[in-house]
């Protein structure tokens, strides 16, 4: 998924800039908790959320790795951790409940709770490629049973895998599938014209007017020029680092004999033929 803005119209909100400038703008959190309403699949709208200051302190992954987040809470006490992850994260579940459950945590700490009432915890991942067996793009889950019945739906994790939808405009209906067609393809529109109407709603017409370059101040211009260039560069030095990594456990799965080909190339998310290059280049270099 190429989430750079080469048109020069709109900022992809996949970027550090564009997810802080819709989920992340504090001044104003229309697009936010349409967003969360849309992710949870709820009925009751969410007035109002608050930000949660240092929340993650020591915890949080800087930005320039490809991984954005925020934490909230809304009116009612609902705490929500909403995160971003550009390049393939075989492990981002665990990430999820690692977040999740220090939520939990602080507040068992705290001692601000009784367990009739505890507070919903809401783990929310957008990944841009794919890590769960499912054919959906929105997953949703619970503590359940082996039969699948609900146990407990205090903790939900919430995973959005933006590759797995395809949707086009005319076959859109929801808020939801507003929002993933709006994330997947709004740096690449040029012109007013692409517009789908749903566009014109209010909190995607906010959303979007925040990521138009035409409509930025010579100031914001220049930020935005400067978080781009260092954020790329950090960007490319951690995909570097994860395909030195991934190229270790193919030599070593290939030195081990024990595997097929194909099997390698499954395991590690790459095709038959990069499996076979580096087999290549392990025989010339002996």
């Amino acid at each position: 998924m190429n989430i750079a803005n080469d048109n020069g119209r709109f900022i992809s909100i996949l970027s550090d800039y564009g997810f802080k400038a819709t989920f992340g703008n504090e001044s104003n959190t229309l697009f936010l908790r349409k967003a969360l309403q849309a992710l949870i699949k709820s009925e009751i709208p969410i007035k109002e959320v608050k930000f949660d200051k240092n929340a993650f302190e020591a915890l949080t992954i800087d930005s320039r790795s490809g991984i954005f987040d925020l934490s909230c809470t809304d009116e009612n006490g609902n705490q929500f951790v909403v995160e971003m992850q550009l390049g393939y994260a075989p492990y981002f579940v665990q990430r999820m409940k690692f977040y999740a459950l220090h939520k939990f945590n602080v507040m068992v700490e705290k001692g601000e709770f009784d367990y009739e009432s505890l507070p919903k915890i809401y783990a929310i991942a957008f990944l841009e490629k794919n890590i769960l067996q499912t054919s959906n793009f929105h997953t949703v889950s619970n503590l359940r049973s082996e039969q699948g019945e609900l146990i407990d739906s205090q903790m939900t994790f919430i995973t959005v895998e933006l590759s797995k939808f395809e949707k086009q405009v005319a076959d859109i209906q929801t808020d939801l599938e507003k929002l993933v067609f709006t994330m997947k393809t709004l740096h690449k529109t040029t012109e007013i014209s692409q517009y789908p109407q749903f566009w014109n709603e209010d909190w995607l017409k906010r959303a979007i007017d925040e990521l138009d370059t035409r409509k930025m101040t010579p100031e914001e211009r220049a930020y935005f020029a400067r978080v781009t260039a260092a954020n790329a560069e950090a960007v490319k030095a951690e995909r570097k680092k994860i395909e030195e990594v991934k190229v270790s456990a193919i030599v070593k799965a290939l030195k081990r004999g024990k595997l097929s080909i194909s099997e390698i190339a499954e395991d590690n998310d790459v095709s038959e033929e990069y499996v076979l290059s580096i087999q290549q280049k392990l025989s010339t270099d002996k």
